[in-house]
């Protein structure tokens, strides 16, 4: 169920748990419940292996880095409270679930394809390179036309990690020179 979830907007993902789970809560209380766990978890939140290593060497080679997550900002800024530098790093940063133009989150195309208008170059989706963790996530990168690394949690079902344009078990494995990209100094 969390994979199915993962990647959705807070509102569709409240309703899509409180009706698979025929749970006897309206998704405001979800909300009001998710939001005060959130402030309990994850100002702690730790970033992925190898998650740092490619967005400064991307960033320092200047290729444009921008963010889509299905989280709204308030949620998406209690997960970083510890990374506030880092992700100052990426623009445009986009929250889906409070974003008026993503009218869609993921698995639709909306999550990927408003980001990309927001760059300043306004790059044709085939030439942006997305890095998803969930099937929704990388399913709404592919309906927007772009190539998808997928690194999924550890405890994801495999069998739902197989429609990546390439799957790694940890950034630490990413080589950007299999895309085009500027290779790690040796």
């Amino acid at each position: 169920m969390k994979a199915k979830m993962m990647g959705m907007t807070p509102q569709q993902g409240a309703s899509y748990l409180i009706k698979t789970l025929d749970l006897p809560m309206t998704e405001e209380h979800y909300h009001e419940w998710t939001t005060k766990r959130y402030a309990e978890l994850m100002p702690t939140a730790e970033m992925l292996p190898g998650a740092e290593k490619v967005v400064r060497h991307l960033h320092k080679h200047r290729v444009p880095i921008g963010l889509s997550t299905g989280s709204d900002a308030e949620k998406f800024n209690t997960k970083t409270t510890n990374h506030r530098e880092f992700f100052k790093l990426f623009d445009p940063l986009v929250t889906c679930g409070s974003d008026p133009e993503v009218k869609h989150g993921k698995p639709h195309a909306d999550a990927f394809l408003v980001p990309a208008t927001r760059f300043p170059d306004k790059p044709n989706p085939a030439q942006c390179l997305a890095f998803e963790d969930s099937p929704n996530g990388v399913d709404s990168a592919l309906n927007a036309g772009m190539q998808v690394v997928m690194v999924p949690h550890p405890n994801l079902d495999r069998s739902l990690c197989t429609n990546g344009t390439l799957v790694l078990n940890s950034l630490e494995d990413f080589r950007p020179e299999e895309f085009g990209l500027p290779a790690y100094a040796s």
